[in-house]
């Protein structure tokens, strides 16, 4: 049977870079002891309050359609939410979708068509490629250095753009890296950008979980915002990631013209999702606060542990919920690592070469497990590297 190219594009982009993963799941709920640190599932709940809207709202009948642009109450509340940012941001400037991933599938048909470049720091989060393929793009990594923090530099930006780049995707905070871009580097990059008359799109879902410094968006940056598209959610900031709610701010001229290919695809989300995820703009809630104290007191518990092991390095990242470990140094790529830890020592990572070409040699683990747990799994990445390196580690 003959079937639509897309589905040749994205063959490889799914669920198979995830192979490590499913692979431990698939242990783990047989019965074994598999220590998993792969995803970015935060390991505490939602407020309570929250729960409790969304099913005040169920109760209430908000079951219905809506429309294809987002429910009015959370409009408003992203509107509010975006001021500080955007001063002149109105409800034009705003499209709500079914969770970031949602978002950046439809900001990529919207703006890559056939044949066209996306420019992305390399590591990369592994969806990326699949949601530029699908627009029929094709990815234009730019090198992330570990020495330079993992943050896009400008001088390697200006030598990936080619005649057929049409955007840059940047993420800050990073994932799977941890890097955070300060504002004068953003401005460099959008300098860049401007030059080449390209299109800026910034996934910032992780934006309330920065260990140290403060947060900046190229949306902040007047002489950008004709040209910035950002896109965010509530499954990190609240520890929502089942609920599948974000959204998209970009000029008014983006929003309209893009509008279609979401009403196309989605034609709005759920009421009852959209009035828990206002009250989640609207509140005060400490569930950013706590993750962030977590993740970063685990990733320095890591950072010091392991960077004393042979064959290992890593540096502290600066927000997220993950730790970029460089495996190198073992005789193994990250690939190979993350198998041998699996079968080895029951502890599940992700490979690096899922994020990227430029990340064969690291893994990424995951800091949302508690305390217990990943100082137990460093314990088993510890006994692995003695294997591998062939000497006693400390």
């Amino acid at each position: 049977m003959r079937y639509a190219a897309i589905t040749e594009r994205l063959r490889t982009l799914g669920g198979d870079k995830w192979a490590v993963h499913n692979a431990a799941r698939a242990r783990r709920d047989a019965g074994e002891d598999i220590l998993e640190l792969t995803i970015g599932e935060p390991d505490i709940s939602p407020a309570p309050e929250l729960i409790e809207r969304c099913v005040t709202a169920l109760r209430a009948g908000r079951t219905q359609y809506s429309n294809g642009r987002g429910e009015p109450g959370l409009i408003d509340a992203l509107v509010e939410a975006y001021r500080p940012r955007q001063p002149d941001i109105g409800p034009e400037n705003v499209l709500c979708f079914p969770g970031t991933q949602t978002a950046l599938f439809t900001v990529m048909l919207g703006l890559v068509g056939p044949g066209e470049g996306v420019l992305i720091g390399d590591p990369y989060y592994a969806t990326y490629e699949g949601v530029v393929a699908a627009a029929g793009g094709h990815v234009q990594p730019v090198p992330l250095h570990m020495d330079r923090d993992f943050v896009l530099q400008p001088d390697d930006l200006s030598a990936a753009i080619t005649k057929d780049s049409r955007v840059l995707l940047l993420n800050t905070p990073h994932n799977p890296t941890g890097a955070v871009i300060d504002r004068a580097t953003l401005e460099a990059l959008g300098e860049i950008c401007a030059e080449h008359d390209l299109w800026i799109v910034c996934d910032e879902v992780y934006a309330e979980l920065i260990f140290e410094g403060s947060f900046a968006s190229p949306i902040e940056i007047a002489a950008l915002r004709e040209r910035v598209v950002v896109v965010s959610s509530i499954s990190k900031s609240h520890a929502a990631t089942g609920f599948r709610s974000g959204w998209a701010i970009g000029p008014a001229e983006f929003c309209a013209a893009v509008l279609p290919v979401s009403e196309t695809m989605l034609f709005g989300n759920q009421p009852f999702i959209a009035d828990m995820t206002e009250a989640a703009l609207r509140g005060a809630f400490d569930t950013s606060e706590r993750m962030r104290e977590a993740f970063g007191r685990r990733a320095r518990m890591l950072c010091d542990r392991l960077n004393d092991v042979p064959g290992l390095s890593s540096q502290m990242p600066r927000g997220g919920m993950f730790l970029m470990l460089d495996v190198s140094g073992t005789g193994l790529d990250g690939e190979g690592f993350a198998w041998r830890l699996l079968e080895e020592q029951g502890v599940a990572v992700m490979p690096g070469s899922a994020f990227g070409s430029n990340g064969t040699g690291l893994v990424r683990v995951a800091l949302t497990v508690p305390d217990a747990e990943l100082a137990l799994a460093t314990q088993r990445i510890e006994a692995l590297c003695r294997t591998l390196v062939g000497r006693a580690v400390a």
